[in-house]
């Protein structure tokens, strides 16, 4: 535990906020995917925003979920205050910096090129930086003066819409895919919280006295791109779901974003997968099962492997290699063996995985839900992965390929795939 990096993060959030905004058509931002690719790359000690949050009144509630202390920058004082957060956000970096040895690594989220001294100074005091920004509002010198630059539309779980996937050259009169608005997302977040370990800890039940096979899910997907900060509009009609998931086990997103973290919507399996493919990508070495542990924990504090029936996590991860989810290899140690993902292959065997899918469904299968039913089948899959900003993207390459086509669809509102 001693050798773990120890991260402090600090947001410009204005910059942040107003870049996705801006570049990513209109999407609202969100921290979820922040927190979970610096959850694989250390412990997070300290979380800060700045800005002057009456501009971004509805935005609090998001960043206090994921534990954010929102620093005030009042801007309304009959005086000229242009950038008091930054410097701020500098003073109190700089002073973390040399109270607080045991911090090795600063996150600064911001794209702006005025933080490039900072950066420097910090690196000069020892420490690792690592910047967060919007691509398109990302100066091209901080990055180059970062240890580690992440660019938020590439994390894992930010679907960035294509340029024609919010009117996908509809008809005249037609409607046309919109974002969520602000009255829509308030009434998901007023919807009754489901029992996620109940449902959860009843479904494993129910795969384990079935034994189904790798291709069924232990429990129903719900994907990483549909939290709050997705464009994509709740569908009132959903995806047929395969037959062999009950119908009492499937959750709606709406039901647990107002209590449970982002990180925890998916199924267990898609989450060890998605966790253990970042791990895989950020070291060097191979991964144990008590870093999977240890990383689990910082992307949710409450997870516990008895919540899905196990007795330890051991137990767990040889319950998910059986079904072909992880490998499982000889380790250090006794008891904490390697974990790795089995081969994910080339493009053109994902393309094939999805003509499979929506060949499952009948042959056809709306687009807001097939990611979902493509990770019942892979856990680990992930078309950014593969090259792909993002699944609509993957869809339209899947097409140009001819392994399945895809159409609007003015009734449903969505893309329908078929093959």
């Amino acid at each position: 535990m001693d050798l773990e990096e120890r991260l402090a993060v600090f947001i410009d959030y204005e910059n942040l906020a107003l870049g996705a905004r801006e570049h990513l058509g209109g999407m609202q931002f969100d921290f979820g995917p922040i927190a979970d690719a610096l959850a694989v790359r250390g412990r997070v000690v300290a979380r800060r925003a700045y800005a002057d949050w009456s501009y971004f009144d509805e935005d609090r509630r998001m960043l206090t979920r994921h534990q954010v202390e929102l620093i005030e920058m009042t801007q309304r004082m009959g005086a000229s205050r242009k950038n008091a957060a930054d410097i701020k956000m500098v003073v109190d970096a700089i002073e973390m910096a040399f109270e607080r040895d045991y911090i090795s690594t600063f996150v600064m989220c911001t794209g702006d090129s005025d933080f490039s001294p900072l950066v420097h100074k910090l690196r000069e005091l020892n420490k690792r930086v690592i910047g967060v920004g919007v691509e398109k509002s990302t100066s091209r010198l901080l990055p180059a003066a970062c240890d580690e630059f992440l660019f938020y539309d590439r994390l894992e779980g930010v679907e960035v819409p294509d340029e024609d996937q919010s009117a996908p050259a509809p008809k005249r009169g037609t409607r046309s895919r919109k974002a969520t608005s602000a009255p829509e997302r308030a009434a998901a977040q007023k919807a009754p919280a489901a029992s996620r370990r109940a449902k959860a800890a009843e479904a494993v039940a129910e795969a384990v006295a079935e034994a189904p096979a790798p291709e069924t899910a232990v429990e129903p997907e719900v994907e990483a791109e549909t939290k709050p900060a997705a464009r994509r509009r709740r569908k009132a009609e959903p995806t047929p779901a395969p037959v062999d998931v009950a119908p009492e086990a499937e959750i709606d997103v709406s039901e647990q974003e107002e209590e449970a973290p982002a990180s925890s919507d998916a199924p267990m399996e898609v989450r060890v997968a998605q966790t253990l493919a970042d791990l895989q990508s950020s070291t060097s070495g191979a991964v144990t099962a008590s870093a999977l542990k240890r990383t689990l924990l910082r992307k949710d504090a409450t997870f516990s492997e008895s919540d899905y029936g196990f007795r330890t996590f051991g137990e767990f991860l040889r319950f998910l290699a059986d079904r072909g989810f992880v490998e499982l290899a000889t380790g250090p140690s006794a008891g904490d063996p390697e974990v790795s993902l089995p081969e994910q292959g080339d493009t053109d065997a994902a393309f094939a995985l999805l003509r499979d899918v929506v060949q499952e469904s009948n042959g056809s299968a709306a687009l807001s839900g097939l990611k979902n039913a493509v990770r019942k089948k892979r856990p680990d899959f992930s078309e950014k992965a593969l090259g792909f900003r993002g699944f609509l993207q993957f869809a339209k390459a899947a097409e140009s390929a001819g392994t399945v086509a895809l159409a609007w669809d003015d009734d449903a509102d969505d893309y329908l795939v078929t093959a």
